[in-house]
């Protein structure tokens, strides 16, 4: 049997539906960001989060370098945030930022205001396997919204969700 290519699984990858999370880091004038469809959850007690980050991407090393990060998962309303911390339009680095109202959390990661759920995360451990870091995150902090919706990716496109509620 032949091995699948890069492409053809990142193909067959793009018909699984995700939810949409923003992965922050760095500090001061030193951030980047991206977008993920990687980010579960991994353990309730201790809370621990899990997410995959490409080591070729722009935010691994600050990543690495500070051992933070705030993950806010994208509501319904966040395509544009989206688009920015995708790279859209060559957006880079702090420039990813503009446009939206961010929160200092308490290890100083940067969290979305209006995100359906935000964690405050500190590195607890990297594992490389192939082009990726297994980054697992010990939460520090939670912030929540209500009825933010999602904000999901499918089939090469950033999809808003909303829950709808039955007519009386």
């Amino acid at each position: 049997m032949e091995q699948p290519s890069p492409k053809s699984f990142t193909n067959a990858m793009r018909a699984l539906v995700g939810n949409c999370s923003v992965i922050t880091v760095g500090d001061g004038a030193d951030i980047s960001g991206l977008v993920v469809t990687s980010a579960i959850s991994l353990s309730a007690d201790p809370p621990l989060l899990l997410a995959c980050v490409n080591r070729s991407s722009s935010s691994w090393p600050l990543l690495d370098k500070y051992r933070k990060f705030g993950w806010s998962s994208l509501g319904a309303e966040h395509q544009d945030i989206a688009e920015k911390f995708s790279g859209f339009g060559g957006v880079k680095g702090a420039d990813r930022y503009e446009g939206a109202e961010w929160q200092q959390a308490e290890t100083g990661a940067l969290l979305l205001k209006g995100a359906p759920s935000a964690f405050d995360c500190e590195v607890e451990d990297m594992i490389d396997r192939g082009t990726h870091s297994i980054v697992i995150g010990r939460v520090r902090a939670i912030r929540e919204s209500d009825g933010a919706g999602a904000l999901v990716y499918w089939n090469g496109s950033f999809m808003p969700m909303v829950a709808h509620r039955p007519a009386c």
